[in-house]
């Protein structure tokens, strides 16, 4: 089950970075975005924040649709929104969105300047907060009796398996994420370990990070 399907690369939070070249001041701010309007959400709120800087310019990629949207805000053609995209690009990343604000500092950077500041400034955002690995995973609810707890607790270690959530009533019941591609191997584990007793049942699939 490999291939560009089965995962995709993101950010897993919101985070800044700054630096002062030339005595112009560069904000790059990034997040987690999934939809346009997430996107525009996103880059309304910085543009709120920083109302009295110079501009605010921008790029984001959506996974969904393949979405690539940019813009220079006033900066020359090409100088601002594209250098910021092309550091989204080389990483592989998508449902990103990355604004970078610039102060003006009266010193002019040249296009050449202005595309390494823009860029720069993206990259340290990117930096801050770096890189999630989403894999498809699948949720399952596993009921046992105590006895069997210790030793699926142990079972579980070897895989890439999160548990979500425990509760302890008549029998133990455990909430577990996995790698979808791990499912099969799981399940065959725990039929063999039980004599066909433990059957965990699937609750739903979703791309997470793990």
């Amino acid at each position: 089950m490999a291939g560009h399907m089965d995962g995709y690369r993101t950010v897993p939070r919101a985070g800044e970075a700054e630096f002062t070249g030339k005595r112009s001041r560069f904000i790059g701010h990034i997040a987690p975005v999934r939809t346009e309007d997430e996107a525009a959400a996103f880059l309304a709120d910085i543009r709120a924040r920083h109302k009295k800087a110079n501009h605010n310019c921008y790029a984001y990629i959506l996974r969904e649709g393949n979405i690539m949207r940019y813009s220079d805000d006033g900066e020359p053609h090409g100088t601002a929104g594209t250098p910021i995209l092309e550091v989204i690009r080389r990483e592989g990343i998508v449902d990103v969105g990355v604004v970078v604000t610039r102060y003006f500092g009266g010193i002019l950077l040249g296009a050449g300047g202005l595309v390494r500041a823009y860029a720069n400034a993206a990259k340290l955002a990117l930096d801050a907060v770096g890189i999630a690995q989403m894999c498809l995973c699948s949720e399952l609810v596993l009921e046992m009796p105590y006895a069997r707890y210790e030793r699926v607790l142990k079972l579980l270690d070897d895989y890439p398996a999160r548990v979500l959530d425990t509760s302890f009533a008549g029998d133990v019941t455990l909430y577990i994420r996995i790698r979808s591609d791990g499912l099969a191997a799981l399940e065959a584990v725990l039929t063999e370990h039980s004599a066909g007793i433990l059957r965990p049942i699937v609750i739903g699939e979703m791309f997470a990070a793990m």
